[in-house]
């Protein structure tokens, strides 16, 4: 009796995997075999919206192949691409092209990711807590605050 269950199960996680894939072969584009590179990004949901992907290329924090790109770039199937996001960079290999924008499971199905695991939580270090009422902070507390943040400029002896 259990294992009816367990099978059932499998049989609904393959109709789902089925699904998914349908899915995005719907959403493959119709002559071309290649899809601009911020419209992809958005297709897959590595980012929220299509015009945070052309932000991104602009800003330089995609690349393609190891080549920073511009938004209209064309991806094809076995590119590799790298988006920057804050701290984390997501390194993912083109499966399959498509247009639209699809759910998470057909998303999936979309990409190789290779991304390296994120940051654990305490390893990112905590913003500077300033007591309350203590005031604006000084240049000397200020630089402090960056060295800890890792972000200083010239190092002082």
């Amino acid at each position: 009796m259990a294992s009816e269950g367990a099978d059932v199960e499998r049989d609904d996680d393959k109709i789902d995997e089925e699904r998914a894939v349908a899915t995005a072969e719907a959403a493959r584009p119709a002559g071309g075999e290649s899809v601009r590179v911020d419209s992809w990004i958005w297709s897959v949901r590595l980012v929220k919206t299509r015009s945070m992907g052309a932000t991104a290329c602009r800003g330089g924090h995609v690349r393609v192949n190891g080549e920073r790109v511009k938004p209209a770039y064309a991806v094809r199937v076995g590119d590799e691409v790298r988006l920057r996001q804050g701290i984390r960079e997501r390194v993912v290999v083109v499966k399959r092209v498509i247009r639209k924008r699809v759910g998470a499971p057909a998303a999936v199905e979309c990409y190789v990711d290779n991304s390296p695991p994120p940051p654990p939580r305490e390893a990112v270090a905590p913003a500077g807590v300033r007591d309350r009422g203590a005031g604006r902070p000084t240049k000397r507390d200020r630089r402090e605050m960056e060295r800890l943040r890792g972000l200083g400029g010239p190092e002082t002896p």
